[in-house]
């Protein structure tokens, strides 16, 4: 059952998004805007919610999948876009390392501390 509220978490950010999105007439993915605001209301909760946590783990199995459509069909244009590949190299690099240090911050802020009990008994 944590499953199916997590998903409903999830598309009702990704809803909320969307109306974001079409009532200011932002040039952002409604997705982007919902996860966005879904970072946003577990930083101010201070936790993760077991529901999203639930639905989470799933999903992270799944991300080269959802990924693939995306990156597939970047070769299908790459030839109209054979001169920007300085900027984005850039942008892939810079993007990468933004996002990794992101997760490694909000995973280090979400995550519950670990007693220093472990260290005591070795």
């Amino acid at each position: 059952m944590n499953v199916i509220k997590g998903f409903l978490y999830l598309l009702g950010f990704l809803l909320l998004g969307d109306v974001v999105v079409t009532l200011l007439g932002l040039p952002i993915s409604a997705g982007v805007i919902g996860m966005l605001l879904l970072t946003g209301w577990l930083l101010v909760r201070g936790r993760m919610h077991d529901d999203i946590a639930a639905i989470s783990q799933p999903l992270i199995t799944l991300l080269a999948m959802l990924i693939m459509p995306g990156v597939v069909g970047v070769f299908f244009v790459l030839g109209d876009y054979s001169q920007y590949w300085l900027a984005a190299l850039l942008a892939l690099v810079l993007g990468t390392l933004l996002s990794v240090l992101t997760t490694l911050w909000l995973m280090s802020r979400m995550m519950p501390r670990q007693p220093k009990q472990d260290q005591a008994d070795e």
